[in-house]
């Protein structure tokens, strides 16, 4: 494996991502949205003059939610459990969003992009191995989605204990669930968007293109924050990890089917 071509490709690649505003952007904007603003707000919304009406639609929805759950918030006054569940859990798998939105986003501009922006065939003729290309291509992706995850959740764990100290006068986040939730979901949401874009951007011609069909993959998550949301599911730290771990599984399926696909024939026969 030449790792001194494997990190030449990801500098190349990086550099490209870093003044692409149609990439940056949404890497920018969706991490501020979901780490300081959602954050900020739960907590602060309780404290509202009108809050009234959400403590009394909470106190309904306490009464249908999973024994555990309410086992982790005995103890806190009504504005100190909706601060709690709402920073705590109902955002949790929201924070989802943010590495495998940006996982995605880079990924479909490492493949689909090059062939838009026709350089390609450059890459194609340089020293390296199919392997060694898309560990490359992979890494490019990989590497700013989870340290942009891990970053966030430090930012997140900032804004959240800032935000509602008026109210819990103490330093209540992050608790275990949102570690392992951080650390070992949070990567493999990553490679799950990294996977699905590797294979649609196979056949895709532009980075739109790549981009949009790979979104599809945004369902899951969707489905686990209406979950969260419903209390039909309880973000325990067992859950988390189980949930990882079929992550992990799919992703090493992904890859795999990806890898299979990724030859540099097919790939410039698509351009």
């Amino acid at each position: 494996m030449n790792w001194r071509a494997i990190r030449a490709i990801v500098r190349k690649d990086l550099k490209v991502v870093f003044q692409n505003k149609g990439v940056m952007i949404p890497i920018i904007i969706v991490p501020i949205v979901f780490l300081v603003l959602l954050p900020g707000l739960a907590a602060l919304a309780p404290l509202l003059d009108d809050a009234g009406s959400a403590l009394s639609d909470m106190r309904a929805f306490l009464e249908n939610m999973p024994a555990g759950m309410r086992e982790t918030i005995a103890g806190y006054d009504e504005v100190q459990t909706v601060i709690v569940l709402g920073l705590v859990y109902f955002l949790a798998p929201m924070y989802l969003i943010l590495p495998l939105m940006v996982a995605s986003v880079i990924a479909a501009d490492s493949f689909a992009g090059e062939k838009e922006r026709k350089t390609l065939e450059a890459l194609l003729y340089t020293p390296t191995s199919d392997r060694e290309l898309l560990v490359a291509k992979i890494l490019s992706a990989m590497v700013p989605a989870v340290a942009i995850a891990w970053i966030g959740f430090l930012l997140y764990s900032i804004t959240a204990n800032l935000a509602a100290w008026s109210t819990m006068g103490r330093i209540f986040f992050p608790n275990l669930m949102w570690v392992f939730l951080a650390l070992w979901v949070a990567p493999a949401v990553a490679g799950l968007g990294l996977g699905v874009t590797v294979l649609v951007s196979a056949r895709a011609q532009t980075f739109q293109e790549a981009y949009q069909v790979g979104g599809v993959i945004v369902l899951p998550i969707l489905l686990l924050v209406v979950g969260q949301a419903t209390g039909i599911l309880y973000f325990s730290p067992w859950l988390v990890l189980v949930l990882g771990l079929v992550f992990w599984i799919v992703d090493a399926v992904l890859l795999y089917l990806g890898a299979r696909r990724f030859r540099r024939s097919e790939l410039a026969a698509g351009m």
